[in-house]
């Protein structure tokens, strides 16, 4: 049973180096977004398998807050991308008013 862990532990880590792989050489900033996903998903599998095995269930909750903080972060970075700003800016003009047909 202990060979499956390792093994299952090896695949995540091959997964990760290349998700790591994918967000260095991605062609767009889209790909890398969704690499450093990938990347943030199986690092939370790891730290998953690795409370599993060593007994110690406090692992899960970083597990759980590393989650949630890889998918705010996911979804903060395409909001830069899409709007090229995190907040809503002080005037009072649409930024998607250009892009409308009269």
């Amino acid at each position: 049973m202990n060979a499956l862990y390792l093994g299952a532990g090896i695949a995540f880590l091959v997964t990760m180096a290349l998700a790591l792989a994918r967000a260095f050489v991605g062609p767009t900033v889209f790909d890398r977004i969704l690499a450093v996903n990938m990347f943030g998903t199986k690092a939370v599998l790891l730290v998953a398998l690795i409370a599993f095995f060593s007994g110690r269930e406090d692992l899960l909750d970083i597990a759980l807050l590393y989650s949630l903080l890889n998918f705010i972060g996911v979804v903060a970075a395409l909001r830069l991308v899409e709007r090229g700003r995190f907040f809503a800016s002080t005037d009072n003009t649409d930024p998607d008013e250009e892009h409308k047909q009269p």
